[in-house]
């Protein structure tokens, strides 16, 4: 029986419970070599688990990020098969003393979803993330999605180059990413429909290449056009003109496979925001040198102080800000889905609009922009209720009352 010399047993009736116990778990085909669980996570991750995996750039990134960063320095060393409920207790706490409650609860799912293909692999039975009733992953609480007045985008948008003011109009005006604001093309204005085709996003990989890809969640989507906003970007265009470039699709890796070949085929699109030297907006840059700045500038960030760097050759100091997730480009996506629900349109229709799975996933973040919820339907009930009772009988109904009959 693999495994049984390298196992030590107080009694050999505990030896021949271990060895009946073993031969049972084989018949059934859910016998685990005990050596196979010897291996240390780190290792098991590097050689095994994340090699095999086939990502998208765009989601490997953050998923290796988070795993490189909060998993493997520590639990790597640790055997696969010494991860118990202690562990992960253990493991949980100063993952709560690193990142907040929503990242580690990402990091959790990636921690058991690594476990859950140990078992497939035959080096666990049980997944200990979903194998204990006192260990759970950490919930983080509800936070209201925050929108910005109508005098702060104004102040933050007025903080950046002109060339960028439009980056500001399309995330407030379409409700978009960062990513599908760089990515949006001239081609995809219908400015006779009066609408705007949401069909890629530009991305940039670890190595920092970039590429493009579809919308978050492989959905395209057409938004309303407002005839202010196809100004905007018209005037825009004629100050700004748009910029081509040709990027890989998918993926900026080379292709090893005819397959990976049609599937990463470079596409050519005109660009509506470029940087003043023609290039495409590399959005850590552009956050860090243009979006922050204009959030200080408008009040929505405090400087924490100074950081020195080359760039051009030449040494530079660079302000550094006291961050707020709450305050960055996203927050633009958020006042245009308050400002669409706030004015009464549909729940139905802005969950398209924003390319949401689902109504449900827009109610969970933006019930609150919602202020008349409830409102129309109380009022439709209060004026039923308003009226005196008028029944009407049919006077064939056997409850209608009856008509004297003649002398």
């Amino acid at each position: 029986m693999p495994g049984v010399r390298d196992r030590s047993f107080d009694t050999s009736e505990d030896a021949k419970q271990w060895l009946a116990n073993a031969r049972t778990d084989t018949t059934r085909g859910e016998f685990v070599d005990p050596r196979d669980g010897t291996l240390p996570l780190g290792q098991y991750i590097e050689k095994h688990w994340w090699p095999n995996r086939s990502d998208e750039p765009s989601t490997a990134a953050p998923m290796r990020s988070k795993i490189w960063n909060h998993i493997m320095p520590l639990l790597g060393t640790t055997a696969l098969r010494e991860i118990d409920a202690a562990t992960l207790r253990a493991w949980t706490a100063q993952l709560l003393t690193r990142v907040e409650a929503s990242t580690a609860q990402v990091i959790w799912i990636h921690l058991s979803t690594i476990l859950e293909a140990a078992v497939d692999d035959g080096r666990l039975i049980k997944n200990p993330c979903k194998a204990h009733r006192t260990v759970k992953a950490p919930k983080p609480s509800q936070k209201r999605a925050k929108a910005w007045s109508r005098s702060t985008v104004d102040a933050v948008r007025a903080g950046l180059q002109e060339r960028y003011h439009i980056a500001v109009d399309l995330g407030v005006g379409l409700g978009l990413r960062q990513g599908e604001a760089f990515g949006l093309s001239e081609e995809d204005f219908d400015f006779d429909a009066g609408l705007v085709h949401i069909r890629r996003q530009l991305r940039w990989d670890s190595k920092g290449r970039p590429y493009f890809c579809l919308p978050k969640g492989g959905k395209t989507r057409s938004v309303p056009l407002s005839p202010n906003l196809a100004k905007r970007v018209q005037d825009h265009l004629r100050r700004f003109p748009s910029v081509s470039f040709t990027l890989p699709w998918r993926d900026p890796e080379p292709p090893t496979t005819e397959l990976e070949a049609r599937q990463r085929k470079p596409i050519t699109v005109r660009l509506v925001l470029s940087t003043s030297q023609g290039n495409r907006i590399n959005y850590a840059t552009w956050n860090k040198r243009s979006w922050q700045p204009a959030l200080a500038a408008a009040g929505c960030l405090k400087k924490a102080g100074e950081k020195v760097g080359t760039h051009g050759g030449r040494t530079r100091r660079y302000p550094v800000y006291e961050l707020s997730r709450a305050d960055m480009f996203h927050v633009l996506r958020h006042t245009y889905a308050s400002t669409q629900l706030e004015a009464g349109e549909s729940l139905v229709s802005v969950s398209e609009w924003l390319g949401h799975a689902s109504p449900q996933t827009t109610l969970k973040h933006y019930a609150h922009f919602m202020p008349d919820a409830g409102k129309r339907g109380l009022a439709a009930m209060d004026e039923w209720f308003d009226q005196d009772p008028q029944p009407n009988v049919p006077e064939k109904s056997l409850d209608a009352p009856k008509t004297p009959s003649g002398p």
